[in-house]
C-alpha cells in the first residue's frame, strides 16, 4: 500500500472540487491501494481553509468533507525531523516533516515551492503532482 501525504489543495481537488483527473488518486484512497497520512498541523490548515468564505461551505458541509478526509487518513504523531530542506513556502514545511515522519512514499502537491524541491535534495520520499502519482499507483 502505497503511503501519500496530500497537500490541502489535493485535499480540496479530490473531495469538494471533485477533479475528474484526481478520481482515481480517491479510488485508490478508498479501495485501500493506497493510505494518506495526516497530522495535527495539516488537520488544522484544511480545517481553516475549508473555513474560507471563497469557498462557500456552510458548516454542515465543511464538517462533512473534513469528517470524510480523516475517516481516509492515518494519523501520523508529530516529532522534530531533521534533515530536511527548507521550503521557500514556510507554511508547506509540515508537508515535508509530514512525509518524513510517517515514511511517505510520496508527497503529492501542485504546489510550485514543494515541486521546486524535486530532484535538489535526497529525501526518502518523492514529491509529485496528482498525475505522477497516479502513474506511480498504476504502475
Amino acid at each position: 500500500m502505497a503511503r501519500l501525504v496530500l497537500d490541502t489543495n489535493v485535499v480540496l481537488d479530490l473531495l469538494h472540487w471533485h477533479d475528474a483527473a484526481a478520481a482515481p488518486l480517491l479510488a485508490a484512497l478508498e479501495d485501500g491501494r493506497a493510505c494518506c497520512l495526516a497530522d495535527t498541523r495539516t488537520l488544522a490548515e484544511l480545517r481553516r481553509v475549508l473555513a474560507y468564505p471563497e469557498l462557500r461551505l456552510s458548516p454542515e458541509v465543511s464538517g462533512a468533507l473534513f469528517t470524510r478526509y480523516t475517516g481516509l487518513a492515518e494519523s501520523i504523531t508529530e516529532c522534530p525531523v531533521a534533515g530536511l530542506p527548507r521550503c521557500r513556502d514556510r507554511d508547506d514545511q509540515m508537508f515535508l516533516e509530514l512525509a518524513a515522519r510517517g515514511n511517505a512514499d510520496l508527497l503529492v502537491t501542485r504546489d510550485k515551492a514543494l515541486l521546486g524541491l524535486r530532484g535538489r535534495t535526497r529525501l526518502a520520499f518523492r514529491i509529485a503532482k496528482p498525475a505522477d502519482a497516479l502513474k506511480t499507483l498504476a504502475g
